[in-house]
């Protein structure tokens, strides 16, 4: 089984939301149809910029609190390196 960290966001360089999953495809429909208030809802962040895969449950954790204490310019490197364009991943997940 896979876990993932992602990064969400509503624009190029706009807010960003850090966050972790077992069900990647799952998460998105539900931060996309906005059936979950809160703050993915709030901000209207559809975009998923960046997702890394990690075999365990505790090692996407452990990684999503790293990046949630990274500075905002630390993320938008590590979202450009990876995917220069900020294009929607979600779609390369049905692949």
């Amino acid at each position: 089984m896979a876990f993932y960290v992602y990064i969400m966001s509503n624009r190029m360089h706009g807010t960003l939301y850090v966050g972790h999953t077992d069900d990647l495809a799952h998460r998105m429909e539900t931060h996309k149809t906005g059936s979950v208030p809160g703050f993915t809802q709030q901000h209207d962040l559809k975009l998923l910029v960046h997702y890394e895969v990690h075999d365990s449950r505790e090692g996407a954790r452990r990684r999503e609190r790293r990046l949630k204490h990274w500075l905002r310019a630390w993320k938008i490197k590590l979202i450009d390196e990876a995917n220069p364009e900020w294009r929607d991943l979600t779609e390369d997940l049905n692949r």
